[in-house]
């Protein structure tokens, strides 16, 4: 499966792919894309399931994604590239990272988790969503994705991501969830070799600062940085931000 996608920006620049959360599409990424000022080639895709990108029956893997990915990659004839995922998107990341090396240069991972129990969380949520529909998990998703504070300040903002959950396929997010729900990745962080950079929001109830903490502390060549105040989707509150943290970071070796 050939996931959905949009590439942008100078065709002689180096490529970032930005991998999105689960409930959401390559248009959470707007304001970071904007941020960057047109200084890299950005490649966004919707995940199996979401967005414009086919659906197919779940359950699905980390795994599978992460093949959605490599095929994608493929089909574009891009060999190697940086990668930033939230949510998610950064759960692919590390799979891609781990199992596909000579793919990634330099990695960044954001608002993620190597591991997120209980496995039955999640399987409840994906039944939820097959037997209601979004709406079922939309009030849930919501309080998780933003603080408080920036959601009483950006009420066009916050109706936005509402209607972009509720356009996702309850099939696609159900098999998401349970690909979230046999996910565990830490056995495998060790082994990544590329560059990591690691971003938690200080608020983030979703995958709170320490789960960061673990996996910058597993992978050889990763560095933490912890933005005070934000919550799970710290791209959408934050854009500018998060777009700095990742020139610094996709440039310094450059």
């Amino acid at each position: 499966m050939t996931p959905h996608h949009v590439l942008s920006g100078p065709p002689d620049a180096p490529v970032l792919v930005l991998g999105h959360s689960l409930g959401t599409d390559l248009s959470m990424w707007d304001g970071v894309a904007a941020a960057l000022g047109g200084r890299l080639r950005l490649l966004r895709f919707d995940h199996r399931g979401h967005g414009s990108s086919p659906v197919t029956p779940g359950p699905y893997t980390i795994e599978d994604l992460g093949r959605d990915l490599l095929a994608l990659l493929d089909n574009l004839g891009l060999d190697r590239v940086d990668y930033c995922g939230l949510s998610l998107g950064g759960m692919v990341g590390m799979w891609l990272a781990a199992h596909a090396p000579d793919r990634v240069d330099r990695l960044a991972l954001c608002c993620t988790s190597a591991w997120l129990p209980p496995a039955d969380g999640w399987l409840d949520r994906a039944a939820r969503v097959r037997a209601g529909g979004m709406k079922a998990v939309a009030d849930l998703a919501l309080g998780r994705w933003f603080s408080p504070d920036w959601v009483a300040s950006h009420p066009a903002e916050v109706e936005r991501a509402r209607q972009m959950l509720l356009r996702v396929p309850a099939e696609g997010y159900a098999g998401c969830c349970e690909a979230i729900a046999s996910m565990d990745l830490r056995a495998e962080l060790p082994s990544i070799a590329a560059a990591t950079l690691v971003v938690a929001g200080g608020d983030d109830m979703a995958t709170p600062p320490s789960h960061g903490e673990a996996i910058a502390a597993a992978i050889p060549r990763a560095r933490l940085v912890v933005l005070p105040g934000r919550a799970h989707l710290a791209a959408v509150e934050d854009p500018d931000a998060v777009a700095g943290l990742l020139l610094r970071h996709f440039e310094e070796a450059r």
